[in-house]
C-alpha cells in the first residue's frame, strides 16, 4: 500500500510543477484531515507545503478545487483497495469471514494509516455544501455497491442473518469503521489489531449468549432535555430559542458554515437581536455542545441506573443503546449536532468540552465491565475498543439515516432502527 495520500507517481518521472502540485495535494489532504475544511485556509496549505500562499494559484484556482481533488483521490483509492481485497478474496476461494476481515482491514488501513486523503474525505464529507457533495456522489455510490454485492452474496449463500436488509447492514458495518478517525490512536491500537477485533466485533456481537431476550418494546422517547421551552423569564425562553435553532443549522450546515443570520432565521428574529442573548457565535456553539452531551449522559445514565427492572446486563446494554440512539434522533438537536459537528472542530474547542465525553466513556466501559464480569459479554472483547466501535456505530447513524422516510421502501422507522442496532451490536451479522 502507498503512503502518498494522492497516489501520484515517483517524483523523477514527474516535471517539478507536477511535483509542486502533488507537494501542494498532500499538504492539503493533511489539513483537512487533521483540521478541517473550513479551518484549513490556502495560508496554512502553503505553509505546510514549504510555499508562498499566492504560489498555490499558480496550480490550483481556489481552495474548492484544492479539496475535490483529494477527495476524489482518498476516495478512488479506497475503492480501488478494497475492491482488488475482494477480488482476490473471490479468486483464491476464500470463506466469508476471512474475506471480511480483510476487506476491514483494508479500509481501515486507508482510512487512518496509508491515505490522508481518504480520512479527509470521511471526516469532511457530511458538512460540505450540498452541490459539493453531489459531485462525489457517484464515485461513493460505487463503493457502496461493491459492499452491497459482497454482503448480498453472503446473505445468499447463508453466512449472515436475513432478518435484516443489506443496505441497513452495509451501512451499520461502514459507521462502526468510519468513526474511528474520531478515535484511532496509532500508538495504542496497531492497524492489524484494530481490524481484527472490529471484524469480529461486527461478525459476532459481544453477547456470549445469543438471541436472549432484549427490548421488544421501544417507548417513546420520555426524557426531558436540558432546554425546557415553557419555563423562565422571557429573556431565557429567547435564549433557549436561539440555541435550539443553532443546533439544528449547525447540526445541518456544520459549524464554520452556518452564520449568526442563518441562525436568526431559524429562530425568526432579526440578526442583531441575538447579540443581546449571546456575545458570539463561539459562545453559543460551546452551550450547544455542552447541552448536547449533558443531555446524553444523563439520559443514558439514568437508563443503566434502572438495575430493578432490568436485572440482566444484557438488557441494561439494548436500553443503553436504545436511549443513545433516541438522543441523537428524537429527543435532542444538541446531541445530533454535536456528534456531526465534533471532529471538525478545532482542538482547543474539543478540547473544553472532552470531560464531559470522558465521563460518557467511562459511563459505557463500567456497564460493558460489569456484563463480561458477569459473564454476558464475550471474555476475548476488551472494553475500550468495543465501547469505541459500538459508540462509532451508533453516532455514524446520523450521517445516513432519515426517520422521515419511515413508510418509504427499503425505509427503517425508528424503532425498527433501534432494533436492529440492538440485534447487531449484542448478536453480530453471522447467522445463527
Amino acid at each position: 500500500m502507498s503512503s502518498n495520500p494522492n497516489n501520484a507517481p515517483q517524483s523523477k518521472t514527474l516535471s517539478k510543477s507536477e511535483q509542486t502540485r502533488n507537494q501542494i495535494l498532500a499538504a492539503a489532504a493533511k489539513l483537512f484531515r487533521e483540521e478541517g475544511y473550513h479551518a484549513s485556509t490556502l495560508r496554512k496549505i502553503a505553509a505546510k507545503a514549504g510555499m508562498e500562499a499566492g504560489s498555490i494559484y499558480y496550480h490550483f484556482a481556489s481552495k474548492d478545487v484544492i479539496l475535490d481533488e483529494v477527495l476524489d483521490a482518498g476516495l478512488r483509492q479506497l475503492v480501488d483497495a478494497v475492491k482488488q481485497t475482494g477480488v482476490e478474496a473471490k479468486t483464491n476461494g476464500t470463506g466469508f469471514r476471512e474475506a471480511f476481515g480483510a476487506m476491514v482491514d483494508t479500509h481501515l488501513t486507508y482510512l487512518l494509516l496509508a491515505s490522508d486523503s481518504t480520512s479527509a474525505n470521511i471526516r469532511n464529507f457530511p458538512t460540505l455544501p450540498e452541490e459539493m457533495r453531489n459531485r462525489h456522489r457517484p464515485l461513493r455510490r460505487a463503493y457502496a455497491d461493491l459492499w452491497d454485492e459482497f454482503l448480498g452474496d453472503a446473505r445468499k449463500a447463508g453466512e449472515i442473518r436475513d432478518d435484516i436488509k443489506v443496505v441497513p447492514l452495509r451501512q451499520f458495518v461502514l459507521g462502526a469503521l468510519n468513526w474511528t478517525v474520531e478515535w484511532y490512536d496509532a500508538e495504542r491500537y496497531p492497524i492489524g489489531m484494530l481490524s481484527q477485533r472490529a471484524a469480529k466485533l461486527i461478525l459476532d456481537g459481544m453477547s456470549t449468549e445469543h438471541g436472549a431476550a432484549m427490548l421488544s418494546i421501544i417507548s417513546e422517547p420520555d426524557v426531558k432535555t436540558g432546554l425546557p421551552d415553557d419555563e423562565g423569564s422571557k429573556a431565557s425562553r429567547s435564549r433557549r430559542h436561539i440555541l435550539s435553532a443553532a443546533a439544528r443549522i449547525m447540526r445541518d450546515k456544520g459549524y464554520s458554515s452556518a452564520t449568526l443570520r442563518d441562525i436568526a432565521d431559524e429562530a425568526g428574529m432579526e440578526a442583531g437581536s441575538v447579540y443581546y442573548h449571546f456575545e458570539s457565535k463561539d459562545q453559543i456553539l460551546d452551550e450547544v455542545l455542552d447541552i448536547g452531551l449533558r443531555d446524553l449522559l444523563d439520559g443514558v445514565a439514568d437508563v443503566m441506573a434502572q438495575t430493578y427492572d432490568k436485572p440482566q446486563h444484557r438488557t441494561r446494554i439494548a436500553a443503553a443503546i436504545q436511549r443513545h440512539f433516541q438522543h441523537l434522533f428524537a429527543e435532542s438537536e444538541f446531541t445530533s449536532a454535536n456528534i456531526r459537528m465534533y471532529g471538525q472542530l478545532p482542538k482547543a474547542v474539543r478540547a473544553r468540552h472532552f470531560p464531559v465525553r470522558h465521563d460518557y466513556g467511562n459511563l459505557w466501559d463500567r456497564c460493558l465491565a460489569a456484563a463480561q464480569d458477569a459473564g454476558e459479554i464475550r471474555p476475548d472483547i476488551k472494553v475500550v475498543p468495543l465501547r469505541q466501535v459500538m459508540l462509532g456505530a451508533l453516532n455514524w447513524t446520523v450521517e445516513w439515516f432519515d426517520p422521515d422516510r419511515d413508510g418509504l421502501d427499503d425505509a427503517y422507522s425508528l424503532n425498527d432502527m433501534v432494533r436492529m442496532l440492538q440485534i447487531l451490536l449484542l448478536d453480530g451479522i453471522v447467522a445463527r
